[in-house]
């Protein structure tokens, strides 16, 4: 990464310097988008698999994000945080790739981690199979909407109001979709209590 355009560390300072960024790359400096695109594909990429549930479809809908973001950063105003606004992009791009998949494609395919063998019986790999088996049905049962509010409250510990600013939905209404995702997780998953 070129040192011009490093943070400091601090999230302020982090973001003054996202904004900067971006308005260098809305007037074509390349240089300044491939540091954004370095900066925040590891989250992006992240978020993007936990979504859509493979590497390769993670990877393909971020590559398209940046496209569409590289394309979008003259509309870019810097109201909401450089890092919420590609949360946006992405979410859209994978939500838009969700909703066109039929049927959903659940969790199984990312893979569990092992265990050290000294610490896993037979008995207990069969049932950690069985558990990831039944969340990765929870999951595909949720629809696309419930299931990026919840990934993003849940797992990526994102507040209510930077998840509907990256859908594009009232904060009441993605708390609704997480209670909803919730709800319909904790009854599918009730034999694992």
């Amino acid at each position: 990464m070129n040192a011009r355009w490093g943070p400091d560390g601090d999230d302020a300072t982090a973001e003054a310097d996202d904004r900067l960024l971006a308005v260098r790359a809305a007037e074509g400096d390349e240089e300044a988008f491939e540091v954004l695109v370095l900066r925040h594909s590891p989250a992006m990429l992240q978020l993007a698999e936990r979504l859509m549930g493979t590497r390769a479809e993670a990877e393909d809908a971020v590559q398209d994000a940046f496209v569409s973001a590289w394309r979008s950063l003259p509309e870019y105003r810097g109201e909401a945080g450089f890092g919420t606004w590609l949360y946006r992009i992405v979410s859209n791009r994978c939500l838009n790739l969700l909703r066109a998949r039929r049927p959903v494609a659940g969790l199984e395919t990312v893979a569990e981690p092992a265990a050290p063998e000294h610490q896993c019986s037979p008995a207990r790999a069969a049932e950690s199979h069985a558990a990831v088996r039944d969340l990765a049905q929870a999951m595909a049962a949720l629809s696309a909407e419930q299931r990026v509010c919840w990934v993003l409250r849940e797992v990526e510990g994102q507040p209510y109001e930077t998840i509907a600013r990256a859908v594009g939905i009232r904060p009441e209404a993605v708390r609704a979709r997480v209670f909803r995702a919730r709800r319909m997780l904790t009854e599918a998953m009730a034999a694992w209590r």
